[in-house]
């Protein structure tokens, strides 16, 4: 492959921003909005008349859609931003991708290994680029914390913790956002019986509090099980896993050779967020601390303890006030101009919805 001209790397790719949510009005359309030497917000689509109409307003969007479908057929764009709720995902990917067009998916990419699979075949078949959007991975501290990882000379032990608050309690407080009063009754239970029969399809009819809990793997989880994965692999197995409040919590550990991993996640009614990532090694340990990505530019942190001589060094570490999601975003650019594969893959993804189904193989049988 012949490498881009500065021309090619530098290039306005037009966009389309497929779900005009929450997510999409408090994170993405913002940070679009800030990188206009690398994205032009050409279209926008949702199911809602109130967001399609507020929102594209609000966000100056020059064309907007009631469907995916006639978004991505009006042609006009290089890529899409996949937004909308998880039950769609897949049908969305594909439908961009058959139509020529780049792909950055939020998480969960899908619900169901089947799915994972035609989005592969699909990418294979097209030559296009689909990456993931695992935004804590493109984090400046968890990019340092994983070229620190061999300096702490073996891991003995990590935690990785995932219990906040739920979104809109933070959201609220910062951000306007426009929430449609507008969907059908008829859309709703559409919804809900697609994403149930994705479940059942990926983990088989294993009742509501097991099929709770691997949606909270799919969609929260699915953040700590791939950065987790990128700093010290896939772990061999599920050693043990349980839930509770109807699998709104869930504590498992996982093996890996020479030390466990104590996985702990949920949501609570609390006005905060706390996920973090801890490595504890024989010669020091590390923390990457987040911060709520619904509040942009709060930074993550890097936290190193070592000990020197008589005495505990603790190093706190703040590499960049960028957010992530901006990271993530340029990452995507250059994937796209200079046609290389990024890291988040489909692949990648499916190795998540594999740990999620094993872990709740095991909390399946207390």
């Amino acid at each position: 492959m012949n490498r881009p001209t500065p021309d090619e790397r530098t290039r306005v790719l037009n966009v389309g921003v497929i779900g005009l949510g929450e997510v999409a009005q408090v994170v993405h359309l913002p940070v679009l909005q800030s990188l206009p030497e690398l994205f032009s917000v050409q279209a926008g689509c949702d199911i809602s008349p109130t967001l399609v109409k507020e929102v594209g307003a609000r966000f100056g969007i020059p064309q907007t859609y009631l469907s995916a479908t006639a978004m991505i057929e009006a042609g006009g764009l290089d890529a899409v931003l996949v937004l909308n709720s998880d039950e769609y995902h897949a049908e969305c990917v594909v439908t961009a991708m058959e139509h020529g067009l780049h792909v950055l998916v939020e998480k969960p990419m899908c619900l169901s290994p089947r799915e994972a699979e035609r989005i592969i075949e699909t990418r294979d078949r097209t030559g296009l680029t689909v990456m993931v959007g695992y935004m804590r991975r493109f984090a400046p501290a968890f990019v340092e914390a994983k070229e620190l990882l061999p300096t702490l000379g073996g891991v003995n032990f990590a935690r990785v913790h995932d219990v906040i608050g739920r979104n809109q309690l933070i959201v609220d407080q910062t951000s306007y956002v426009v929430r449609p009063a507008d969907l059908t009754e008829a859309q709703m239970h559409e919804r809900w019986d697609r994403g149930s029969a994705l479940v059942r399809d990926a983990i088989g009819d294993v009742g509501g509090e097991l099929a709770g809990a691997y949606r909270l793997l799919c969609g929260l989880g699915s953040h700590d099980f791939s950065a987790m994965r990128e700093l010290l692999g896939r772990p061999s197995g599920v050693a043990a896993a349980r839930m509770w409040k109807q699998g709104g919590y869930i504590a498992a550990l996982l093996d890996y050779p020479g030390f466990v991993v104590s996985y702990e996640t949920g949501v609570d009614e609390q006005l905060r967020f706390d996920a973090h990532l801890e490595v504890y090694g024989d010669l020091a340990s590390l923390r990457i601390q987040y911060d709520t990505p619904y509040v942009r530019h709060l930074p993550t942190t890097l936290t190193i303890d070592e000990t020197s001589g008589d005495a505990l060094k603790k190093t706190v570490i703040r590499p960049h006030l960028k957010d992530p999601y901006t990271h993530e975003l340029e990452y995507f650019h250059a994937c796209v101009v200079e046609g290389r594969a990024p890291k988040t893959t489909p692949e990648d993804f499916a190795e998540d919805l594999d740990l999620f189904a094993e872990l709740v193989r095991v909390l399946g049988t207390r």
